[in-house]
């Protein structure tokens, strides 16, 4: 549906004004600060139109509109002027917390710069690491109980507890060790899984079953360590009047934090596109709720993306300034991740 001129002047002019004090905008109001030579009576007439064309609603018959979720759509796609932010001085504000840091620590902080940025949540779906070893140690703890000790390419040091039918000696195990280390060092647990399966037939079963159990655990072991999303700043979603304001919405609100199944989805679909995207609730299911928005983008380690970082609060933020934020957070955090 398009709009002409005066209607687009006057939706902006509206959604920017609800987004500031979140009170339904009067024919009257619009008038003084649409910049607009026109009557209320004329601003009614357009407010009836973009009421039809479903842009904005009337919370009770003799208040002002506000805006739909197809409204904000409109408006973060063709209306909105993106805040010029200075980039070299928000870099020097996040150098000191992203870079010269652990990846995971750089991870975290980057949550945490969105957020104090913001005043809203920031979280960041952590890159998918590959589920493989540079190697793995056996180390006898007593009678059938094996420490497994798995070591990944990036030195992370991963431990599991491995319970046998067997009772292996020392040197069964370091044989073991050596041989999955020369054979299937570097490779992901999944296609050590396969070649194990098809090439230790010759070996006795109880070695090969203990190579089996060891491979197994140590994807388990990987597993549990993944924290595929970091989120910093909920608290500040208690302070959203729009959010919080009943029961219903704070346990919406919570469960989505809790379970992350519904956030992984919406940011995993954010990582295959470009740029900047915008999830508006009322419009899409991945949004738990009516009354919030989600902004995020994509980020890249050399040139490849691997992950989404964005912020979490009300439809009605300032998308003028979260949209920068997240967009120039995002190419922070490759640079670092990158270097």
């Amino acid at each position: 549906m398009q709009l002409d001129t005066r209607a687009q002047t006057l939706l902006k002019a509206l959604v920017e004004r609800y987004i500031a004090d979140g009170q339904p905008v009067g024919s009257r109001a619009l008038s003084q600060i649409s910049g607009l030579e026109l009557s209320p009576a004329t601003i009614r007439n357009v407010m009836v139109d973009l009421e039809h064309m479903g842009f904005v609603t009337s919370p009770h018959t003799s208040a002002g509109r506000v805006p739909t979720p197809l409204g904000y759509r409109v408006f973060v796609d063709q209306l909105l002027t993106v805040q010029v932010i200075d980039e070299a001085a928000l870099e020097s504000r996040l150098q000191s917390r992203i870079f010269s840091t652990p990846p995971q620590k750089i991870i975290a902080n980057a949550a945490q710069v969105l957020s104090s940025l913001s005043q809203f949540a920031g979280v960041v779906m952590t890159a998918r690491q590959e589920s493989s070893f540079q190697q793995l140690e056996f180390l006898r703890l007593s009678e059938k109980r094996i420490l497994l000790v798995v070591v990944t390419p990036s030195k992370e040091v991963h431990n599991r507890l491995l319970l046998t039918d067997v009772d292996y000696s020392p040197s069964q195990l370091v044989q073991a060790a050596n041989y999955l280390n020369q054979n299937f060092g570097g490779l992901s647990f999944d296609d050590a899984r396969l070649r194990i399966t098809t090439e230790l037939r010759q070996l006795r079963d109880d070695m090969s079953r203990l190579m089996q159990a060891a491979v197994e655990a140590g994807s388990d072991a990987m597993a549990e360590h993944a924290d595929d999303v970091v989120i910093s700043g909920e608290r500040n979603l208690l302070n959203v009047a729009d959010l919080s304001s009943n029961m219903t919405s704070l346990r919406k609100l919570f469960d989505m934090f809790e379970q992350k199944t519904g956030l992984m989805q919406l940011l995993d679909m954010s990582s295959k596109a470009t740029g900047v995207q915008i999830f508006i609730g009322g419009e899409s299911n991945l949004v738990p709720m009516d009354e919030m928005s989600v902004v995020t983008a994509p980020y890249a380690v050399n040139g490849k993306i691997v992950g989404t970082l964005g912020v979490i609060g009300p439809t009605r933020m300032a998308y003028e300034r979260v949209i920068p934020i997240v967009d120039i957070t995002a190419k922070l955090l490759s640079n670092a991740l990158s270097h």
